[in-house]
């Protein structure tokens, strides 16, 4: 005797045979390797992070940064724009050295001049890796997000742009994927096939289109019988949109100090 079988797992079963009810397959990576539109753009986006125990150092970049006007003991690392009113990406380990005693300043390309300002510091996370920074500057040349929505494939093309190698380094791709953003998607660490070297930390991690995937962090080595073998270099990428409303809120708070008001 066969028994009735009950309703709601007939809709189940009726769900499961409709076609928007099937998954859909990933897409497939972007098969555009990162050419001469991003080597532009990583170009006109270039900056650096430098830890010293100075007030200024505007004097020293235009020196060049010569051994005779400068610190010996300094630190430094790679800058994303981020924003056209001065905030900036790097990596959290690039200020490890920032106290009481020590400033972290940014160096900005604008108007075929490189500035410097002294950094405040946004937002830190270890565990990230990231750290937001804010200096008083236009910075009129910025970097776009690649759309959060959007899943990033293993095998997509990318490009790194530290400033040790962003300019000579060969595209490489992406080694692990990066789902699409959702509303409560935390930082997310990923790896390209891209050798970094010191410097880069902090740096721009672009797709073929200019648009910023990631943050440089670390570099991977195997080391077998003392010999070092390059294995991949780690990025990290933060929840754009949190990201975004962490800006909004210190600017409010940062225009809210400037005219007074508590």
């Amino acid at each position: 005797m066969l028994r009735t079988l009950k309703p709601w797992l007939l809709l189940l079963l009726a769900g499961l045979l409709l076609p928007g009810c099937v998954r859909p397959l990933p897409p497939p990576p972007d098969g555009l390797v990162p050419g001469p539109l991003a080597r532009r753009i990583m170009g006109e986006r270039s900056a650096a992070v430098m830890v010293a125990a100075r007030a200024s150092i505007q004097e020293w970049a235009d020196q060049r940064f010569s051994k005779h006007g400068g610190d010996e003991d300094v630190d430094g690392g790679s800058a994303v724009p981020i924003t056209p009113d001065g905030y900036f990406l790097t990596a959290d380990h690039v200020l490890a050295r920032v106290n009481g005693e020590r400033n972290a300043f940014v160096l900005y390309g604008l108007g075929g001049r490189l500035v410097t300002a002294r950094a405040r510091v946004v937002w830190r996370s270890n565990a990230a890796d990231l750290a937001l920074l804010h200096v008083p500057l236009a910075t009129p040349r910025f970097y776009q997000w690649t759309p959060p929505g959007r899943r990033l494939p293993e095998g997509t093309w990318v490009v790194h742009a530290g400033i040790a190698t962003g300019r000579e380094s060969p595209p490489g791709k992406l080694s692990t994927a990066l789902a699409p953003e959702r509303r409560w998607t935390g930082s997310r660490r990923f790896k390209i096939d891209i050798q970094l070297k010191p410097g880069d930390s902090g740096g721009a991690v672009v797709d073929a289109h200019g648009l910023l995937v990631g943050i440089n962090s670390a570099v991977e080595f195997l080391v077998p019988m003392d010999t070092a073998f390059f294995v991949d270099s780690e990025g990290c990428r933060p929840n754009v949109r949190q990201l975004e409303s962490l800006i909004r809120s210190d600017r409010l708070r940062k225009n809210r100090a400037e005219s007074g008001v508590e």
